[in-house]
């Protein structure tokens, strides 16, 4: 692949892994020995936030709304509309299966809802108002019976009233405030106040990544998301100005968001690079969005559009944009990546907002493995079968031999005692 960096990363050097997982592990096993009292601990050594309580009462909860701005409130309850919508348009692909694959042996499945979910809504840097609606959302559709959500009170020492309102506008039926490697060791194990749960869902900073991947097998979890990323394939018929403008949208996440422009047109790399310049000078979020850039942009310039397909596939960015002539015939070529926004109009913050497809991504490669958040994730696909006489006899011959040869000799007579029944009745 012929291959030329008009800007590239700078290389990192391995983080101290075992520093948090050490932490983390500390975390864990402080809140299973101490419950309540470990919360409370944490919450005030990390958050300077001691309350008597972190159960947020639905009365609390409601009157969020009241502090909103109205056009806040619309565009909240907008987003909750199209999220549901996208989420049950997706359960309506799954369905129960009953087939008869031979005569008298049928098998099928059961789709069955996790009866339990805990919904882990950052609020970092910044208050992202929908981040609630991507993991309550689907679980509601999905008909999850107890969902619970956690939120870390942030800067202003309770929950963003955004933040609070979208959770109780979804139904959510416990609400606590607290987070952390703590507040995600609370859900798996429970506390005095807190029931465990059976599924853990939602992003957090590497913290929260490390306790989910820490707990995970005790309880289920959606995947291990990283900082934020995105990766435009370009050609020359791209705007640069909207190109610079997508990219610095997701380098303002977080320092560590990695952002990639891969183009065929070296004036569109070089003007993208001018732009972003341009316009990091006017954004109130340029300390973030600069470093990010300086440290985690890359422009690579190819000879073909083949190149950059194959370049996106290597890299599996968790959002992918298309500004190219023809987006499909490209996103054909693409098989790993998060999300695919399709033509310079479809602009990625679009569903980081309120779009409807779900802006929890995998990240850092695993897209190569993984979807994102969805309402399969809140739900078990359970198979059974039944078969007649008929259908047991051909099936217990071949048990009978499998297990012979194995030497696994109660699996050869579970199937022998039948055979026995079966032939003394012919």
């Amino acid at each position: 692949m012929a291959l030329e960096l008009l800007k590239a990363d700078k290389k990192k050097t391995p983080s101290d892994i075992e520093s948090v997982q050490s932490t983390v592990r500390e975390i864990i096993q402080k809140v299973r020995d101490e419950g309540d009292a470990a919360l409370k601990f944490y919450q005030e050594k990390f958050d300077n936030h001691a309350p008597e309580t972190f159960r947020v009462t639905q009365e609390a909860a409601a009157s969020a709304k009241d502090r909103l701005p109205a056009e806040v409130v619309e565009e909240l309850d907008f987003a909750m509309e199209q999220v549901t919508a996208f989420a049950q348009a997706q359960k309506d692909c799954f369905s129960p299966l009953e087939s008869f694959i031979k005569p008298g042996m049928s098998m099928g499945h059961r789709v069955i809802p996790v009866d339990s979910c805990g919904c882990y809504i950052p609020a970092g840097r910044y208050p992202c108002l929908t981040a609630a609606v991507m993991s309550i959302a689907p679980a509601k559709v999905a008909g999850v019976k107890r969902i619970v959500a956690v939120c870390p009170p942030g800067t202003i020492g309770e929950i963003n009233p955004g933040i609070l309102y979208t959770i109780h506008a979804l139904g959510c039926d416990e609400i606590y405030c607290m987070g952390g490697a703590q507040a995600i060791a609370g859900l798996a194990y429970g506390t005095e106040t807190i029931q465990p749960v059976d599924l853990i869902v939602g992003p957090g900073n590497q913290y929260v990544a490390e306790a989910k991947r820490q707990v995970f097998g005790k309880v289920g979890i959606d995947f291990l998301a990283g900082p934020s990323e995105i990766l435009i394939i370009a050609d020359h018929t791209a705007r640069e100005d909207w190109v610079a403008a997508d990219l610095l949208a997701q380098a303002e996440h977080d320092p560590n968001a990695r952002v990639c422009l891969v183009t065929t047109s070296r004036e569109l790399a070089e003007k993208t690079i001018e732009q972003v310049e341009v316009q990091l000078k006017e954004r109130t979020t340029e300390k973030v969005a600069r470093a990010s850039w300086n440290d985690n942009g890359v422009v690579a310039l190819v000879d073909t559009l083949e190149e950059a397909i194959e370049y996106t596939n290597q890299y599996a960015p968790e959002h992918l944009e298309i500004h190219t002539a023809s987006p499909r015939d490209v996103l054909e070529g693409c098989r790993h990546y998060g999300s695919a926004f399709l033509g310079e109009d479809t602009a990625e913050v679009y569903a980081d907002k309120i779009a409807g497809p779900n802006h929890t991504l995998p990240t850092s490669g695993a897209a190569r493995y993984t979807g994102g958040l969805w309402v399969g994730m809140y739900m078990k696909v359970q198979s059974h079968m039944e078969t007649d006489p008929a259908a047991s006899r051909v099936l217990a011959r071949y048990a009978e031999i499998q297990g012979q040869y194995e030497g696994m000799d109660a699996h050869r007579y579970a199937a022998t005692i039948r055979l026995e029944k079966y032939n003394s009745q012919s």
